[in-house]
């Protein structure tokens, strides 16, 4: 049986010609794949990177406005006040002489009330 061994060992060595053509045609595909990932995940990391980027700057841009809106509503609140104190003190001493008053409850964007 030691010489149909021999012949299987031969039959299976690396040796041959078209072995070694294939194992480093194999060899080089895996190596184009792996450099294809490598860029891959490259770009996919240079992508977020970006993304985390360009949401940190929009995050920036609406903390800005929320502050620019958040002082407005300061500043229409301290107007209501001061405007319903004006129409306070002006139904006091006005010669219309309405009803009652205190059940008139103005509407801030109507025309009637634009003087």
């Amino acid at each position: 049986m030691e010489p149909d061994s021999d012949n299987n060992e031969q039959g299976y060595s690396s040796s041959s010609p078209s072995s070694n053509k294939q194992d480093s045609s194999e060899d080089s595909k895996k190596v184009h794949r792996r450099e294809k990932n490598r860029i891959a995940a490259q770009k996919s990391r240079q992508r977020q990177t970006q993304k985390a980027d360009s949401l940190h700057i929009e995050s920036e841009n609406l903390e800005r406005l929320n502050s620019a809106l958040r002082g407005e509503i300061s500043g229409l609140r301290e107007e209501l006040k001061y405007l319903t104190c004006i129409l306070s003190s002006h139904q006091s001493v006005c010669a219309l002489g309405l009803a009652k008053p205190s059940a008139f409850q103005p509407h801030v964007g109507s025309i009637r009330y634009q003087h």
